[in-house]
């Protein structure tokens, strides 16, 4: 364990407790470490020449059989460190994030804290569907997972936020992922269940008004400025004393660091902001 995971301690937990050991085999299977992949789909940026092509392609390769795939070189270091965008695999937070998830949990479970758990902005639904596997493995099935996402990519950014539009995340293709799909995943894993919720839409448009009385654990992975803020505004409120907020590219993308930093400066909010690796950041309500 890292010294930045160290710091949200868990008692009572083993290291061959068998419910230890079904999240570790459920972390290295969600990122695909355990596994590794050596080919990915070929995916054009849309609006190139390439894309172009590719699309009068596409169908006639389909018809017989055949997909374009390019040669991906997996590095082990770079997946636990989720530094990577994974062709195959259900998340690509990497296994270090995923620690900082099963112990946030963990932890609000051993304290009593009370709350739901919700990720905002779930790409195939990794970190969701860890969350449910975690609440089951530790009996709190009584727990509602809410999975929050437009389910079609991210939305162009406002004109003025400068750092969302250079970063063009919203042109990504491979960002969007249908609620079909994640729902096949959540299947896939046996953990498709009364407990799981979907809010689907844009967060300006569902998060304010979400049916959501409290919360426990509020992992944030909209990327943009506004989406990070809007999730914030609308569910922090919601988050009991001793819930954390996990901040999944806090250091990677602009926008999102620039709107949690706004955001606890608006509130007054002095809570350690720890590190979990490279990007990601967490902190713990006291007040």
């Amino acid at each position: 364990m890292s010294e930045a995971l160290s710091q949200v301690r868990v008692t009572g937990i083993e290291r061959d407790d068998p419910r230890e050991l079904y999240c570790d085999l459920l972390k290295k299977t969600l990122t695909r470490y355990l596994f590794g992949e050596t080919w990915m789909p070929y995916h054009p940026r849309s609006g190139t020449v390439h894309a172009a092509i590719y699309r009068r392609g596409k169908r006639l390769l389909h018809q017989r059989g055949f997909e374009l795939v390019l040669r991906y070189p997996f590095e082990p270091e770079a997946r636990a460190q989720g530094r990577d965008w994974p062709p195959q695999a259900e998340t690509m937070v990497g296994l270090r994030r995923l620690d900082n998830l099963q112990q946030c949990v963990v932890d609000v479970l051993e304290r009593g804290v009370p709350g739901d758990v919700i990720e905002t902005g779930v790409w195939r639904g990794g970190s969701v569907i860890f969350m449910r596997a975690v609440l089951r493995a530790y009996g709190a099935a009584d727990r509602t997972v809410w999975v929050a996402d437009s389910f079609r990519g991210l939305p162009e950014p406002d004109p003025s936020r400068t750092a969302d539009v250079e970063d063009a995340l919203w042109r990504e293709r491979f960002l969007a992922v249908s609620l079909d799909e994640v729902k096949r995943n959540f299947r896939r894993y046996g953990m498709l269940d009364d407990g799981v919720r979907f809010l689907q839409g844009w967060f300006a448009d569902t998060l304010p008004a979400a049916p959501v009385e409290k919360l426990a654990v509020i992992r944030l992975d909209g990327d943009l400025y506004d989406s990070t803020m809007v999730a914030l505004r609308s569910l922090y409120p919601k988050l009991s004393v001793g819930g954390y907020v996990i901040v999944d590219d806090y250091h990677a993308v602009r926008g999102c660091k620039e709107a949690v930093d706004d955001f606890r400066a608006e509130h007054g909010i002095t809570d350690e902001l720890h590190q979990v690796d490279w990007t990601c950041r967490y902190w713990q309500r006291t007040g």
